[in-house]
């Protein structure tokens, strides 16, 4: 996750990287009125090290869906400094930014979609409740940048430093984060909480808001 690279690079906690340099519960950097970033310093990046998987990317970016994914060449934004080589390869480039090894560690997550959706579809009598009602409410709660409700799981998510989890490492972190946050799920009994969070979760590692939906529900949703 990429709020964890920028603490550790930065030497603060998960907490003070989404306060600091994220919106959306810390699933977006976080942008200034004057359209800079928030981690630019100048004109240099003050979270280089740390920066998210996006700007990693860029200017690539990364398409996912129907159980693909691939790589396409982004337009540059205007005084942009963004290139991938003229004469490189996208594979030299992913391989230069050690973009295997961020997304190897991203995908370490997707399970938790699963896992969320299935105790939904768990909690939740959808012969009593509308799907498609109940997931569109749960995609515009989890993509709402202000007036958002308390969700635990989203918390755990975007700050493991506050549920024990703070290690050295971002992969140290991550390791002691995924079981943290299995045991939050299976112990959640709120659908509405673990619905929101299996959006945003899905959202935040490059997937459609769908993919937090099992198969059942996602025909009734579509």
């Amino acid at each position: 996750m990429d709020v964890i690279a920028i603490a550790r690079v930065c030497g603060i906690s998960t907490g003070a990287a989404v306060a600091r340099y994220t919106l959306r519960r810390g699933s977006l950097l976080r942008f200034l009125p004057d359209g800079r970033c928030a981690a630019l310093d100048g004109i240099h990046c003050s979270i280089h090290r740390g920066r998210p998987l996006a700007c990693r990317l860029y200017p690539l970016g990364l398409e996912r869906g129907g159980g693909r994914e691939r790589f396409v060449r982004l337009e540059a934004a205007a005084g942009s400094t963004g290139v991938y080589g003229e004469n490189g390869t996208i594979g030299e480039f992913l391989a230069a930014q050690n973009i295997g090894h961020h997304l190897a560690l991203n995908e370490r997550y997707r399970p938790l979609i699963r896992l969320m959706s299935d105790r939904v579809a768990r909690l939740t009598d959808f012969a009593a409740v509308e799907p498609r009602e109940f997931w569109r409410r749960a995609i515009a709660e989890a993509l709402r940048e202000t007036n958002f409700d308390a969700n635990p799981i989203i918390d755990a998510l975007f700050d493991p430093d506050r549920f024990g989890c703070t290690r050295e490492s971002i992969d140290a972190t991550v390791e002691a984060h995924l079981p943290a946050l299995t045991h939050l799920t299976r112990c959640a009994n709120d659908a509405t909480v673990i619905a929101v969070a299996a959006v945003l979760l899905a959202v935040s590692l490059g997937y459609s808001p769908s993919a937090a939906i099992s198969a059942r529900e996602l025909m009734e949703f579509d």
